[in-house]
């Protein structure tokens, strides 16, 4: 059974809502928190990424920082940039990047359900990016970003949700990058049960984006031993068909002493080169090759994989098992230096710049990993390669906060 529940969220108000919603904390560095918020007294990064309001060299993880994105939130509550709703209420979040349209609901969901598995995850957590959610959620008693979920899509609610979002929106705006933001209240309190209902059907949940801030808030929910309301996180839920994941593409600062024709030759024990180059795969098991100052179409030969768990199936799994690890000497990409990756939103043309500056070598272009394996593989309790999903488009942090009740 998921529990997902509604609540009184604080919100900006609709007018000043493209000003003060910005992208997640984590997507950003405190250097290009810095030059967005520039001129921007009200940009959420002055919250997130409150290290921002300090000259250089300040720790962003200084009790100094967190303090100020606590003054800075109290601030503009009670100013009124930043409204509590008075009553409990779900709410929708429709986003629309280009071709791509996703809704989800907005509720917060249990702790306890996490801890217990109920809420599914993929990755692992480091502990030094979960203090800092403890310690900014502690700060302002409130968590300023949501999870990212995804559960099996539900007919039902897609009715429901259809119909509420064919109402003009409570919020709409559009960001620099293009991207459309619109919200809706649902407040209707028979709805508001049908809702509950519909979720508690449902056995899992499934975090796409988050695991920190999973994490942080099971652990504040542990020490205040649910009370004040942190039994509860605060979530957007979308449903899996309409999740969008882009490539996670993969760069190589050398050949680990072999020639261009020599990586070239052992490629061909791994993959079948295809007549027709290309820059994107177009398809599972296939992958772009960017070297030379040119792009070679490949596809994995059958039977690569390492067994039947569905983590060895994927691409990025694969391409690690039999290219970088045994050709390339990358044991771990998640220490090596010589690998680095790029969100596939940056573009092949990233690949190719990266590539042609000199200080790397070749560009793997990945074909996305599907949503449907990610929730394969939390099913099995196992976690992802490194860098394997990319989601897009991104949550906003500010365009809704859960806030603990006062002790």
């Amino acid at each position: 059974m998921a529990i997902v529940k509604p609540f009184a969220a604080i919100r900006p108000r609709p007018e000043i809502a493209g000003q003060i919603c910005e992208l997640p904390y984590d997507v950003v560095s405190t250097a290009e928190a810095r030059e967005r918020a520039n001129g921007k007294e009200h940009s959420f990064y002055r919250i997130s990424r409150a290290e921002i309001n300090f000259d250089n060299g300040i720790n962003p993880y200084s009790s100094e920082v967190y303090a100020k994105a606590r003054d800075l939130f109290q601030e503009w509550v009670a100013e009124g940039l930043l409204r509590k709703d008075a009553e409990p209420c779900y709410y929708l979040y429709r986003q629309i990047m280009g071709n791509h349209t996703q809704t989800g609901l907005v509720a917060t969901v249990s702790a306890e359900e996490y801890l217990s598995g109920i809420i599914k995850k993929h990755e692992f957590t480091r502990p030094d990016k979960e203090n800092d959610r403890i310690n900014h959620i502690e700060a302002l008693n409130a968590q300023t970003g949501p999870v990212f979920l995804t559960y099996h899509s539900n007919s039902a609610l897609n009715t429901l949700f259809a119909a509420k979002t064919r109402e003009t929106p409570v919020v709409d705006f559009t960001g620099i990058d293009g991207v459309r933001h619109e919200a809706w209240v649902i407040s209707d309190k028979s709805i508001l049960k049908s809702i509950e209902k519909e979720f508690e059907r449902m056995p899992h949940l499934y975090i796409a984006d988050g695991h920190h801030r999973s994490a942080a808030a099971a652990k504040i929910y542990q020490t205040r031993g649910g009370k004040n309301g942190s039994q509860y996180f605060l979530a957007v839920i979308f449903p899996h068909d309409q999740m969008q994941i882009l490539p996670y593409n993969r760069v190589i600062k050398d050949l680990n002493g072999l020639s261009q024709s020599e990586f070239l030759e052992k490629l061909e024990t791994v993959f079948t080169v295809l007549e027709k180059p290309f820059d994107k795969p177009a398809r599972n098991k296939e992958v772009g090759l960017f070297i030379g100052g040119r792009w070679y179409g490949l596809r994995f030969k059958t039977g690569l994989s390492n067994g039947g768990n569905p983590r060895d199936q994927l691409d990025v799994q694969i391409l690690q098992d039999k290219v970088l690890a045994p050709i390339l000497g990358i044991k771990d990409p998640r220490t090596s230096e010589r690998i680095s990756f790029v969100g596939g939103i940056r573009g092949t043309v990233e690949l190719e710049q990266m590539v042609s500056s000199g200080q790397y070598v070749c560009a793997f272009s990945m074909y996305p990993t599907q949503i449907e394996e990610v929730m394969d593989i939390a099913d099995q309790n196992e976690v992802m390669p490194p860098k394997s999903t990319w989601f897009e488009p991104k949550l906003r942090d500010g365009m809704f906060i859960y806030r603990y009740e006062k002790n």
